[in-house]
């Protein structure tokens, strides 16, 4: 028998992979904390006196302009996310560095979302006068509270392999109707204006 010295050692006994599943409730916590702020969102959003506007940036007619523009790039960074992660899951051909699109990607489309909502929650509230008012509050409170599970989860050890794409899949899912509530209707009914 020989040895090859360059051989990789082995200990004794060979590990054997974790074939252990981690218990369901491990997934309570970032489920409870989703409930948690979009329930918060929604409550802060209903209580709150709206004060009309909370910011206005130069360039721009109006405040719906801003939010819709910002809206609109939001929803550009989660397509990038979509495909990024369809690349990542080898569903599209893509190159090596697909994840670290799809972080940033993510991170960017966060950023520029959270001024949007903090504009909605502040000037406007929780609203329900019309079924597509109503559908967007509900949908934003939702989509905060679905991208802090995902955060969470993007943590945790042994996840299921279906978990993250299925979150994943809603936080994208909740904003796309989200931009289709606020700023394709905005664009629609005013026209693309900035």
């Amino acid at each position: 028998m020989t040895v090859d010295p360059n051989a990789a050692t082995q200990s004794w006994p060979s590990p054997q992979p974790d074939h252990r599943r981690a218990h369901p409730a491990r997934y309570l916590l970032p489920a409870l904390v989703a409930a948690a702020v979009a329930v918060g969102l929604g409550v802060y959003g209903r209580v709150h006196h709206p004060t009309g506007t909370a910011f206005n940036l130069a360039g721009f007619s109006s405040t719906g302009a801003v939010k819709s523009w910002l809206a609109s790039t939001a929803f550009f960074f989660a397509l990038v996310q979509l495909v990024s992660a369809l690349m990542m899951y080898g569903r599209l051909p893509g190159p090596r560095w697909a994840s670290a699109l799809h972080r940033w990607s993510g991170r960017i489309a966060f950023l520029v979302a959270v001024p949007v909502a903090v504009h909605c929650l502040y000037a406007l509230g929780y609203q329900t006068y019309e079924t597509r008012v109503l559908w967007h509050s509900i949908l934003g409170c939702f989509f905060f509270g679905a991208f802090s599970a995902k955060m969470l989860l993007l943590r945790s050890e042994r996840l299921p392999g279906w978990l993250l794409p299925i979150v994943g899949g809603l936080v994208f899912a909740a904003l796309t109707l989200i931009w289709l509530t606020s700023a394709f209707w905005f664009f629609r009914t005013f026209g693309v204006t900035t």
